[in-house]
C-alpha cells in the first residue's frame, strides 16, 4: 500500500470511497485533493483523508478506509501522515467534526470541544457550516505549542 499525495484523477474514486462511508462530498472540488492524501494498494483506493487549512488551523476531514481494508491500520497510517502534512505546513491545531468516529480520534489524541469555539475560520468551511449535522462532535489537537510572545 502507497499514501501520496491525491491527484485530478482520483477525485471519482475519492468521492465514491467518501459516499460508500457515508461522508459528505457535496463541496468536494479537484482543488480540495491538493490538501488530500490516498492510500492506495495496487488498482484498490483503500483510504483517503483531507486537510482544509485556514492559516495556522486546519479542519481534518473526511478519514474514510474501504470496508476490505479496515481493521489493518489504514486509518492510524493515514491520520499519522496527515498529521505529519499539517505539521510540515505549520498547522499549529487541528479539528474535526464526526459523528461516528469520536472514540477513534480520542485514541489518536485528539479531545472534544465546544462546537462554538471552532475557529471562525473553520466555522465558515462549507463542512461545518452547512454540511455536518449540529449532532457531530467537535475535536481538536494540538500540534505544536505556540512560541510565548508569538
Amino acid at each position: 500500500m502507497v499514501i501520496r499525495p491525491a491527484q485530478p484523477d482520483d477525485l471519482d474514486a475519492v468521492q465514491t470511497l467518501l459516499n460508500a462511508c457515508g461522508l459528505p462530498t457535496a463541496d468536494l472540488t479537484p482543488a480540495h485533493l491538493d490538501h488530500f492524501l490516498v492510500a492506495w494498494d495496487g488498482d484498490a483506493l483503500n483510504g483517503v483523508v483531507g486537510l482544509e487549512p485556514r492559516g495556522d488551523v486546519a479542519l481534518l476531514r473526511s478519514l474514510a478506509v474501504a470496508p476490505g481494508a479496515r481493521q489493518e491500520g489504514v486509518g492510524t497510517r493515514l491520520v499519522r501522515a496527515v498529521e505529519q502534512r499539517a505539521t510540515d505546513d505549520e498547522v499549529r491545531a487541528l479539528y474535526l467534526l464526526t459523528t461516528t468516529a469520536a472514540d477513534y480520534f480520542r485514541g489518536h489524541g485528539y479531545a472534544q470541544i465546544d462546537r462554538g469555539t471552532l475557529p471562525d475560520p473553520l466555522q465558515r468551511t462549507e463542512e461545518a457550516a452547512r454540511l455536518c449535522p449540529s449532532t457531530a462532535v467537535c475535536m481538536r489537537k494540538t500540534l505544536r505549542a505556540t512560541a510565548p510572545g508569538a
